[in-house]
């Protein structure tokens, strides 16, 4: 059976874990070159050997992508490595949730720093080499919180309107350059996600609205992003919201 990315280049950020790990799996299993960035350099090297045993591609990039510089440098070693970079999955995040009164706010600048800027940053690096190639697609990972705004994750909320409101102004500028631009928006996932919550309370409530149903799985988010890169060049997925059956909001 022919593989529906040969030849193409993906990179994807937060691809130590989860969803970015699945997606790596999934794009280099239909013959994409896979980039891996992610701060935790060892889980990355695992993921590129896991890659490369099953007869695919990866390059492993330690990368905090909070910092400018080394987000320009992993586009930059991606370019170079391949000569190309066709798919930027902007997946790296994370989810501090608590109630406004009393939050750390150092919480808050982190993910403000990793939803926010770390999605302005990789795809200002990328963007003027896929203009350049006339092609190319940027798939912005966001979430329900993207849509609804939840008590108790206010910021999350802000970080997660804020990449969708970035992603349609970007396809907005781009879309005469033949770049796609998606916007996927999971719901309760089973993730690292609810291990970054500090605020016991809130951890314990979403842990148990995760108990209360089957929770997706990173599988299942790399198969819609593997649905949104494979479609024909003239078909722009621009936007798909994915939730457990038994999810109410």
């Amino acid at each position: 059976m022919t593989q529906k990315l040969t030849a193409s280049v993906a990179l994807i950020t937060g691809a130590s874990s989860g969803i970015g790990a699945a997606t790596a799996l999934a794009l280099a299993a239909e013959g994409a070159a896979v980039a891996l960035l992610a701060r935790r350099a060892e889980r990355l090297d695992t993921l590129a050997e896991q890659i490369s045993a099953a007869g695919g591609t990866a390059l492993a990039i330690p990368t905090d992508v909070t910092d400018e510089r080394q987000a320009r440098a992993a586009v930059q070693q991606t370019f170079e490595t391949w000569g190309c970079v066709d798919i930027l999955v902007n997946n790296a995040g994370v989810m501090y949730n608590s109630p406004i009164d009393g939050a750390d706010t150092n919480e808050w600048r982190r993910m403000v720093d990793l939803n926010i800027m770390g999605v302005l940053y990789m795809t200002h690096a990328t963007l003027p080499i896929m203009k350049q190639q006339q092609r190319g697609h940027i798939v912005n990972v966001s979430s329900v919180a993207g849509r609804l705004a939840f008590a108790n994750a206010a910021v999350y909320n802000a970080t997660k309107w804020g990449v969708v409101g970035f992603s349609e102004a970007l396809r907005q500028e781009s879309f005469g350059h033949g770049i796609r631009t998606t916007i996927i928006e999971p719901g309760l996932t089973e993730t690292e996600l609810f291990d970054h919550i500090t605020h016991t309370a809130t951890r314990e409530a979403f842990l148990k609205r995760v108990q209360a149903m089957q929770s997706l799985r990173g599988e299942d988010i790399a198969n819609a992003i593997l649905y949104a890169v494979t479609q024909p060049a003239h078909v722009n997925v621009n936007e798909i919201l994915i939730r457990p059956t038994g999810q109410d909001r």
